[in-house]
Formats: structure tokens, C-alpha cells, sequence
């Protein structure tokens, strides 16, 4: 098996994790620093979200410089040592790769406003459509963070494409030279000594087409850019020149990717890929996150289940840079907060694939009670909120369905103490801590023996001691409607893991098998015929 298999991720957001230099903002000194508490906590991996050079129009993840790092974070000899110090840590460094599109104040696209230059073919510019002498988009294309997915151009009187932002331009695949410039980037990286990349909405790379698109709630035109046959040919291109002569390992953000999709990206293309469908089907109508509707455990149930039995390998989630915090949307904030934090912990490093803990989860951070919109940075935020101010719905409705998807709930700095700002900094930092910095911080966890820190050490400390809990075949037992059951088993080692992922008492239908060895209330009774609310434990058979 590959080392992916065995290990435990940790996605690191760097302007909120830690702020060495007291600016506000979180940096690669500040990581560094850090590289001894994630050791501790058992992380073997980390996913680092864009530390490259931008514009930060989205927080970096509009880059106008792929071969250099932001001077917010650091320079370049403050990555390498990173690098140096978490290989002495056994920890490997994953980096965020956006090729999708670049910043337009990249030096590429500056230049492709011209359109003799050989940068021109770059990115995709269209000719407006002459409608009774008013110019419009070529085609109805919706950008992902709403509006038109074109913007017009008053220097060369020509439409760009953006599936994001209009400072996001989207990258043409359909010119070889923009491969190859990709290819150069990896080894750049790679080269460096990164273990890999987590691939940002890769899935969109190739359009098939720019005709006009049905027309759809949301994401109309994805037809023609939503992983059509040229994104897996590029991918497979990329694998077999680049990636696969390095061992990289890679695992692809893809957009309303289904299950059987999903195995083809790993088809000589990517090493994993994210599934979205336990988030997108849970708790939201058709998908749209702001259109919230109540969560239902067997529903989340249903969909880990079917990825877990029909696809071979595939990573584990309940958090990242935009979602939401899993216990305020999947547990619960009050009588029971601990209880459920550490029951989706238990779900999240027990089941077959790669675990990936977000930054702060590992602690129970909630969501921020944001006031208004003038405490929120993220710019598809405030794209929602403007939008349903546009669809008539009064302020306070609109700011209440938004704050149901705003991903600035998860990008709060990270609160290291009871001190001012949590210990992030004693400056005003880039955005505001989340109001239970008190109460819910790195050093209070750390000190306290029941804590969610520590609950989390000892179940990664227990995977990554048992093969089983690792490589273990996974075999599902029906105890109830609410509740995840599922035995792990390898060679002579035999798991039996059950989680009441409600907030109500559940009568099992059988007792418990096994020796407790791990439960998330103070004691556990294998004979007891109900499951507490949020319930879990891990016991040996």
C-alpha cells in the first residue's frame, strides 16, 4: 500500500492557523511553528491551502505567480524550511494546485489582452454577440459565484471567460502550451520536494464547447465544462508525464462529481477524489447550500455507505476551507457538544480511506455568530447575500439563509489560548475569532483530559497503530435507522465501531460485540439496549 493509505491528513489554511509575525494574518513561520502540536495530534500529511503568489481577490486562490509565494505568508526560503522541518517530523506537505484559472493580474493574462500576443490563446476570449446593436456574452453561461460567467474587456472589446470571479480568468485547455506550462509548474513543486496536490476544481478544466447552455437554478453551461473527455485525456497526460515519474500523490476537488464518475478520475488521472455527495445531500434542497432543509442522519448514512462499499479507495471529510462547521451542522452546539464532536471524529478515522481533519476541527470549533455582512471577507458570501437582496428577500432573511453557507464560519483564526484574539495575534486580525474563543481553544483542549484534542489524539493514535483501522476490509450491521455500524477487519484483528449519529436515544436492535476500548460518553455498557444521543464507541472483537 501507498503511504495515503495510512496516514491522516490535516488541511492547513494559512492566513487563519498561525500568526508568527503579529500582523494579523497567519503565515509559513507560523506553521512552522506549529509542525510539533500536529506531530502530537498525529497528522502525517498536510494539505496546504494556496500559499503562491495572488492577488487574494478569493484568498489565493486566483494566483498570479504559480513559481513564487505570497509575501503575506513568507518567501521562498520560509517554504523550503518548511519542507526541511516537517520531513524531520515525518510529515509530508501537499500543496493546492488552481489551474482551473489564474488571477488577472497574472502576467499572462495581462498580456493576452493583446490580441497578437502568443499569450492571447491562454485563456478563453470570445467575440460579444451583436443583439440590435448591444453587445452581449457570447453564450448564457452562469458563473459559479452568480452573474454572467463572462466579463467584457474595454481594452481589446473582446468577452473572457470566468466560472468564478471576474478576476479569476479561466485557462485554455484547448492550447498545448498551456499543458506544458502546467507540466512545469508540477516539477517546480514536486521538484522542491512536495509529496503532492490537492487538485482545486479540476473537473472544470476542459470546455467541450461555448454554445449557449440549458438554462438551470444554478451552474447553467456545465454541460460543456463538467468532466467532459478532454479534462480526463489532460489529466491522464499530466499523470503519465509528470506525476506518475514522481510517485505524486493527488486528489481532485471535482464538482458534482457522481460515484461512477468519480472511478474514472482515477483511472490513471488522479490518486482520490473528494466526494461532495454526504455534504450536497444531507441537509439542503436541490443542492443549493443557502436553501437549507432539516438534517437527517440516515440520509448521511445511506451516502457514506455507498462510497464506502463501491469505490476502492476514497477520502474522508466533514470539513474544509468551504464548509461550514460539521458539529453546528451535524451535531450539536449545546447539551450535547462534546458528545457529538467526538462521534464525528470517531465516523471521520474510522471508516475505509484517507481521513482529512480540517484546521480547528480537531478542537469542536463552531460556526461564528457573524453579526452583519460587514464582518464577512469571502467574496461568494457576500455574491449570495447581494443576489437574494436582488430576489427581493428582506435583509434579515437574506442574511440568515446566507450565513447557512457562509465559508467564513470555517476560516476564523484559529484560537491558541483565553488570551486576546485567542494568542493569534494582538493586532486586529484579517477577520474575527469565533466569539467562543474562551471556551473553545487549542490550550484549554490540551490541558483538559476529556477534550475534543484529546479524544481525537487517542482515535488517530489508535488508527495508526492498527492496520485494521488502516487497510481493514469494512462490513456494515443494521442496529437502527440513525445509527452507523461496521466492523473493520484484517488478518486476525477485528473492529467493531457503532455511532448514534442523532441527537435522540436510539434503541439497537443487538447489543455491542466486543471490548470496549474507545467511547466518547464516561463509560460505556456492552449490554445496554439504547445508544445515548450522539453515542459512540470503538470496541475489539
Amino acid at each position: 500500500m501507498e503511504w495515503w493509505n495510512k496516514r491522516v491528513f490535516y488541511q492547513i489554511y494559512p492566513r487563519s492557523f498561525c500568526d508568527a509575525n503579529n500582523d494579523g494574518m497567519g503565515d509559513i513561520q507560523g506553521i512552522i511553528s506549529k509542525l510539533p502540536y500536529l506531530k502530537e495530534l498525529g497528522i502525517g500529511a498536510i494539505w496546504l491551502s494556496p500559499v503562491t503568489a495572488s492577488s487574494d481577490y478569493d484568498n489565493g486562490y486566483d494566483v498570479s505567480d504559480y513559481c513564487d509565494i505570497n509575501p503575506k505568508f513568507g518567501t521562498m526560503d520560509d517554504f523550503k524550511a518548511l519542507l526541511k522541518e516537517a520531513d524531520k517530523l515525518d510529515i509530508k506537505i501537499v500543496m493546492d494546485l488552481v489551474i482551473n484559472h489564474t488571477s488577472d493580474q497574472h502576467r499572462w493574462f495581462i498580456e493576452s489582452k493583446n490580441p497578437e500576443s502568443p499569450y492571447h490563446n491562454y485563456y478563453v476570449w470570445k467575440e460579444p454577440r451583436l443583439v440590435k446593436g448591444k453587445k452581449l456574452p457570447p453564450n448564457n453561461w452562469d458563473s459559479l459565484f452568480l452573474g454572467s460567467a463572462w466579463k467584457y474587456c474595454e481594452e481589446n472589446g473582446l468577452y473572457y471567460l470566468h466560472l468564478f470571479t471576474e478576476n479569476q480568468p479561466d485557462l485554455n485547455y484547448n492550447n498545448p502550451a498551456v499543458i506544458e506550462e502546467v507540466k512545469k509548474i508540477l516539477k517546480f513543486w514536486l521538484d522542491m520536494g512536495v509529496a503532492g496536490f490537492r487538485c482545486d476544481v479540476i473537473n472544470c478544466i476542459y470546455k467541450t464547447s461555448y454554445d449557449d447552455a440549458k438554462k438551470r437554478r444554478i451552474k447553467t453551461g456545465k454541460e460543456f465544462y463538467l468532466s467532459q473527455k478532454g479534462c480526463h485525456d489532460i489529466l491522464k497526460e499530466l499523470n503519465r508525464d509528470v506525476l506518475k515519474p514522481y510517485n505524486a500523490f493527488t486528489v481532485g476537488e471535482t464538482m458534482d462529481v457522481s460515484l461512477e464518475e468519480a472511478k474514472d478520475f482515477i483511472q490513471d488521472e488522479l490518486t482520490l477524489v473528494f466526494p461532495f455527495e454526504h455534504h450536497t445531500g444531507v441537509d439542503c434542497w436541490f443542492q443549493i447550500p443557502v436553501l437549507k432543509r432539516k438534517y437527517k442522519p440516515f440520509r448521511m448514512i445511506k451516502i457514506l455507505k455507498k462510497w464506502q462499499t463501491k469505490m476502492p479507495w476514497t477520502p474522508l471529510f466533514f470539513e474544509n476551507h468551504d464548509q461550514v462547521r460539521s458539529v453546528s451542522r451535524f451535531g450539536d452546539e449545546g447539551k450535547y457538544y462534546k458528545e457529538s464532536v467526538k462521534m464525528l471524529a470517531t465516523v471521520l478515522l474510522t471508516q475505509r480511506g484517507t481521513p482529512f481533519i480540517y484546521q480547528g476541527e480537531e478542537i469542536g470549533l463552531t460556526n461564528t455568530d457573524f453579526k452583519s455582512m460587514d464582518e464577512i471577507d469571502d467574496i461568494a458570501t457576500k455574491n449570495i447575500y447581494d443576489t437574494l437582496r436582488r430576489l427581493k428577500f428582506g435583509k434579515k432573511r437574506a442574511f440568515k439563509m446566507t450565513m447557512n453557507y457562509a465559508r467564513d464560519h470555517a476560516r476564523t483564526p484559529i484560537p491558541w489560548d483565553d488570551s486576546e484574539n485567542g494568542g493569534f495575534c494582538t493586532v486586529k486580525p484579517w477577520l474575527r475569532l469565533n466569539e467562543k474563543y474562551k471556551e473553545i481553544n487549542v490550550k484549554k483542549n490540551l490541558s483538559e483530559s476529556d477534550s475534543c484534542f484529546n479524544y481525537y489524539k487517542k482515535l488517530i493514535a489508535l488508527r495508526n497503530e492498527e492496520e485494521a483501522l488502516q487497510l481493514g476490509d469494512i462490513e456494515f450491521a443494521d442496529l437502527g435507522k440513525d445509527i452507523f455500524a461496521y466492523y473493520r477487519k484484517k488478518d486476525d484483528k477485528t473492529f467493531f465501531i457503532v455511532s448514534n449519529m442523532s441527537g435522540k436515544a436510539q434503541k439497537i436492535r443487538e447489543e455491542v460485540r466486543g471490548l470496549p476500548i474507545l467511547f466518547n460518553y464516561r463509560n460505556f455498557n456492552p449490554q445496554q439496549k439504547i445508544l445515548r444521543p450522539f453515542e459512540s464507541v470503538i470496541t475489539r472483537i
